[in-house]
Formats: structure tokens, sequence, C-alpha cells
């Protein structure tokens, strides 16, 4: 694929991630806080992500599968990010206006489960459309989205503070146009009407399953991803917290310290992550960067368990970079290398993404009660965290159909 076509795709994946992590990194926590104040907002936060999350478990490869059978004109993938780009926005405005946290959850529901269609649908189009040989190199530029978003939300987050509407609106504009340009000029996929797969209420079931017996790669990978990601989702999602009750900052300077820590990680993740894909690609070997990709996020959250200053955060926070660059930058080549059917790709990926969502509902659940073993210690809870990387390099080593 010329450079072109995967530079709109990889500033396409960096706006759909955007949509989502805005909020999820700073202003809805923030929303929350001032709604029930910072003694209930952990609890509420919990719920609020925790539903959202169990919703987008289901929408991922629900629309995954949707996209795998749309015969549209305008092709298999660019309707379901259109529909999910509108609707998902309509959602990010009642969270930003919502009056109560009844509301929050509502509006929070709305955008994961069509932000979600937008994902699948973007997913897909690594297996339609960039060969074997160029996966990891592209690979590695999608593994810079979720940093490159997170950098680009926690800024205008903090630029424009004054206002909870725009912290909200302000990232969801600017991701959403980026994914509509990829819409726009993207060669889309069409399917024929008579190539469309049989839907049944089996195929339905099978939708967010894929068989370990008959696939066990894609199961031992699965389980990485989901280790890895639940590490992660410990951490950003209570990071606000984190800062104001063991670090000691103040509100007020949480925006502007989560914005430099996140600085501070996507700088790293951006010089190892395109370097590690085309290693990857060049040497023929994925296993390898995965597994010491999840070995050094470990260690980085050992580094923000302990630490008790600004500084210390901002030093586990580079070190995170350097993991996570690595990580992502070649993990979505290695699943992409063990799917079993093209026809399925969406689908396949949808199930994938279970491993990206079902963490943060389950870290939130699990987050109080790991506060509250250890005194409101939030070294416990990271420690956790660095305990589940290291399960996440473990599980890395049983895939077989890689090198």
């Amino acid at each position: 694929m010329g450079w072109g076509f995967i530079a709109l795709y990889a500033a396409s994946y960096t706006g759909g991630s955007l949509l989502f992590l805005a909020p999820l990194l700073v202003s809805l926590a923030l929303k929350v806080n001032d709604l029930v104040g910072i003694g209930a907002a952990p609890g509420n936060l919990a719920m609020v992500t925790g539903i959202g999350s169990l919703l987008a478990i289901v929408a991922n490869p629900l629309f995954g599968r949707l996209s795998d059978r749309t015969t549209a004109r305008w092709g298999m993938r660019r309707p379901w990010m259109v529909t999910g780009v509108a609707a998902g926005a309509l959602g990010t405005m009642v969270v930003a206006t919502a009056p109560n946290i009844t509301v929050v959850l509502v509006g929070w529901c709305i955008c994961q489960v069509f932000f979600n269609a937008t994902l699948a649908a973007q997913a897909a189009v690594l297996a339609d459309q960039v060969p074997t040989q160029q996966r990891g190199a592209v690979s590695g530029l999608l593994g810079l989205a979720v940093p490159a978003a997170s950098v680009a939300g926690t800024y205008l987050v903090q630029r424009f503070d004054y206002s909870t509407v725009l912290m909200f609106a302000v990232p969801c504009a600017v991701g959403g146009a980026a994914v509509l340009l990829f819409v726009w000029r993207l060669p889309d996929r069409r399917l024929a009407a008579e190539d469309k797969p049989p839907w049944s209420l089996r195929e339905l079931a099978g939708t967010f399953f894929v068989s370990p017996r008959r696939n066990p790669d894609f199961a031992w990978a699965f389980l990485s991803r989901f280790l890895l990601v639940m590490a992660y989702a410990f951490l950003v999602t209570f990071q606000a917290f984190f800062l104001i009750a063991q670090v000691g900052s103040s509100e007020d300077a949480v925006p502007r310290q989560v914005y430099l820590g996140t600085v501070v990680q996507s700088v790293a993740l951006v010089l190892v992550a395109p370097v590690a894909g085309r290693l990857s690609d060049r040497l023929g070997r994925r296993k390898v960067f995965v597994m010491v990709a999840a070995v050094i996020y470990a260690s980085a959250l050992f580094v923000i368990a302990g630490a008790d200053s600004f500084d210390g955060y901002l030093v586990g926070m580079a070190i995170g970079g350097v993991g996570f660059g690595m990580y992502m930058a070649v993990d979505l080549a290695l699943v992409v290398d063990v799917l079993s059917d093209p026809r399925t790709a969406a689908k396949d990926l949808g199930v994938l993404n279970i491993a990206g969502a079902l963490p943060f509902a389950l870290a939130p659940a699990l987050a109080p009660g790991l506060l509250a073993l250890g005194d409101g210690s939030y070294a416990i809870l990271y420690a956790v965290a660095g305990a589940c990387a290291l399960a996440g390099a473990a599980s890395i080593a049983p895939v077989r159909g890689v090198r």
C-alpha cells in the first residue's frame, strides 16, 4: 500500500481512539467528580466505565459481523464508520451536558456502542487492504494511535478546561473529522450480494466467539492482550485520583499533569513503535517483541506504584511508553497473521477487541476492593497492574503459528 493511504489510515485510527480516550483519560473523571465529589467519585466512575465497557464488549464484534455482511454501494466498512461517528458524537454531548450520574451513564453507553462500530470497521481495513509483508510496519504506525490520541486528547481537555462542554466537544470534533477524511478517500472493499455470509442464530452466537480448540494461537493472543490492557486500564482510569490522593496534586493541576505524563509516555512510544514494527517485518518475528514489551510495561507500573511525587510518575510513564509502544506495534500484526478466515476478519478482530474492552469493565470493579486492601494506597493497585502485564508476557509464549 502507498504511504498516502497508510498516513490517512493512521490518522483515522488516531481519530477513532481520540473519540473515547479524551473523555476516559481526564474529562469523564472530572465530570463525575464535579457531580458527586471526590469521596464518591471512584465508585461512580467505576460504575459508568464498567457498564460502558460491557456494552463495548458486545458492540465491537457485533458491528464487526454486520460489517462483514454489508453489501452497500458505499462498501463494507465505510457505512459503519460514518454511523459510529455521528451517533457517538451525540452520546458525547449527552455526557457533557448531563445534570446527574444517570444521564452521564446513558450518554457514555451511547458513546461506547457507536464508537465501537467505527473501531470495528477501522480494524478490518488492515486485513482487507494491507499485505502480510507490510503489516508490521503499518501495525507499528497504528500502534501510535493510542498515545497520539492520548496526547491530543489531554492537550485539548486542558486547553478548554474552562468549559465542560468544550472539554468533551472539541476532541470529539477533531477525532470525527480524521475518521471522515479517511472514509472519503477509502477504496473500500465491496461485497456482492451472492457472496454475503449466511445468517442464523448459531452464526449470531458465533459473533462473540473464536474457538480456542480450532485456533489456539488466537486464544493465547487474546489472553495476552486482555492481561496487558487490564494493566493499562488500572493506570489510565484512576490516574487522576492517584495524582490527587497519593501525589498530593490539586484538582486544578490534574489536567495539565495528566497531559504532561501522556506526552512523556507518547514521545517514548513514538520513538519505539515504528522501529519495532519494521524490525518485526524484517526479522520475520513477532513473539519476542510482544513478550519483551509486556515485561517493560510491567516494570513501568511497578515504578508508578512506588512513586510519591510527580517526577516519579513521569519516570514510570516514560518507561511505560517504551513497553506499550513495542507491544501495540507488533501485537496487532501478530493477531492478523493468525486469523483463520479472511472472510470474517472484522468479526474476529471484534472478538479480539473484547480483550481491549473487558478490562475497562473489570478494572474499575476490582479497583475499589484493591484500594480497600491497601488502605487507600494506589501502590497496591498498580502493583497488581504490573503483575497483569507480566502474565500477559507469559501468555504469548505458547503461540505457534508465528515466530
